[in-house]
């Protein structure tokens, strides 16, 4: 077999599903939305709803979302009908694999870790920022030392916080799906009551005159702030990585990820209306718009609220993120892509654990040791490349015969998917000139695994179609 052929040889569909039956089947719809909002819903509901009324689209930030949310729509549709038709571990990277062949396969996988790795170092370095300054409000203060990147010149030399609640969520999720979700469902319940404190509470000191003139960037102000406040809906395509793990997957896949949408489109809207209405949007391009709202009005104590739900926040945001890294780690591994230790199952508990570990292990040395801040975009080039695979492959993907679908389809074939594949290239066109040059360095170095190891180790058994 030549190396063109290796490359462009796609998995079989029958390969994945033996494989990845020794997960045990404990997810329901209600577990997924928790994992989608989880990652969904984190600290941006209490900036960018600020930052971007402020600065771009004024009281009009309430339709930024909604446009946002129907961008999003289009590429939760097309995953919705990939995890309804292929039920397997690795989400995109799988699809990928089916119905492009194994080196495009490998771009999204690779693409992916790149977006699950960098946001959860990112977000964890964010909830030890946090956790330093709830500390700091019972007189309590963390040494320098051990509160900040690898910068012996500032007198920091590891962010511990930001390594401990990494492996705390790790040793939470090698204990079960089951009891993870358990406490992962109590905290997303926690952040949404929290959210829901602040719309209540905020109700009470709106005033409608805020909200005039509601569009004083004009009509553009409401697209532009769409495609910044785009980015606060990633995360709902994790929900896909745990389909070997759900019960009834055709039925409950596409529930989780649409339901994740639908929620987080109204809470983001609901935030926005109560915060543009307490405050003239002109004073919100604010590093904390809901707290500096609530102290506006002198409610400090809800303010400080707040901040515990910004942590319930990132702590379900990590949870979700870490668990569908180690799901895609797995997948590349079980194909023999990435060394096939990390495709091994645990026998006791029936999970990856070497996957996880090793995952954990990367996550920790860039939180702890690196300044990543300059990276997070990285998240965004990685994410918008899976979905454009995602929406084009539902082309290929509805003329294979052997792969049947009795669930979720997307509507307005085969239009719908060319039109989440045009707007996604578009908001990568918005990104700028290093997240290009620094995400080329990544894949750069992701050709050079594929082409040094992964294509002589791939045990990837051959479709006939």
């Amino acid at each position: 077999m030549s190396v063109w052929e290796k490359m462009t040889r796609k998995a079989n569909i029958h390969q994945y599903l033996s494989e990845d039956v020794k997960f045990q089947k404990t997810l329901k719809a209600r577990d997924l939305m928790a994992l989608g909002i989880g990652a969904v819903i984190g600290t941006g509901i209490f900036i960018l709803p600020g930052t971007v009324a402020a600065t771009t689209s004024g009281p009009g930030i309430i339709l930024s979302f909604l446009v946002a949310a129907l961008v999003c729509a289009t590429a939760a549709m097309c995953y919705a009908e990939f995890a309804s038709s292929l039920p397997v571990a690795g989400s995109a990277y799988s699809y990928g694999n089916i119905v492009f062949g194994q080196f495009i396969g490998w771009v999204i996988g690779w693409a992916l870790i790149l977006e699950y790795m960098l946001a959860v170092a990112a977000v964890s370095v964010g909830f030890s920022a946090y956790f330093g300054a709830f500390l700091k409000g019972f007189g309590l203060h963390l040494p320098a030392a051990i509160s900040g990147a690898f910068t012996p010149g500032q007198g920091t030399y590891v962010n511990l916080v930001a390594i401990l609640v990494v492996w705390l969520i790790t040793w939470m999720l090698s204990r079960g799906m089951k009891s993870s979700m358990r406490i992962n469902d109590i905290m997303v319940v926690v952040k949404i009551l929290i959210i829901v404190l602040f719309i209540i509470v905020g109700f009470f000191y709106v005033k409608p005159s805020n909200w005039s003139p509601f569009l004083p960037f004009g009509k553009i102000g409401i697209f532009n702030g769409a495609a910044t406040v785009f980015f606060a809906y990633l995360g709902f395509d994790a929900v896909s990585s745990s389909a070997p793990e759900v019960k009834e997957p055709q039925k409950n896949l596409p529930i989780g990820i649409i339901g994740t949408l639908i929620i987080a489109t109204i809470l983001y809207m609901a935030v926005s209306v109560i915060l543009t209405g307490m405050v003239p949007y002109t004073k919100l391009n604010v590093a904390d718009p809901v707290s500096f709202a609530l102290q506006l009005v002198h409610l400090n104590g809800v303010a400080g609220i707040i901040s515990i739900g910004a942590m319930a926040g990132m702590f379900t945001m990590m949870v979700t993120m870490i668990y569908s890294s180690s799901r895609l780690v797995y997948a590349i591994g079980r194909d023999g892509l990435l060394p096939k230790f990390l495709g091994k199952i645990n026998d006791k508990n029936h999970l990856p654990n070497h996957s996880l570990i090793t995952v954990t292990i990367i996550i920790s040395l860039m939180s702890g040791f690196f300044n990543i801040s300059q990276l997070a975009e990285l998240v965004n080039i990685g994410t918008l490349i899976a979905f454009s695979f995602v929406s084009i492959g539902i082309l290929p993907l509805r003329k294979r015969k052997d792969i049947s679908n009795d669930g979720f389809k997307v509507p307005l074939y085969p239009v719908l998917p060319v039109i989440s594949l045009g707007l996604c290239l578009y908001l990568m066109t918005r990104l700028q000139v290093a997240t290009w040059i620094a995400s080329l360095i990544w894949f750069v170095i992701g050709v050079i695994i594929y082409m040094s190891y992964g294509i002589r180790h791939s045990n990837l058994q051959t479709s006939d179609k």
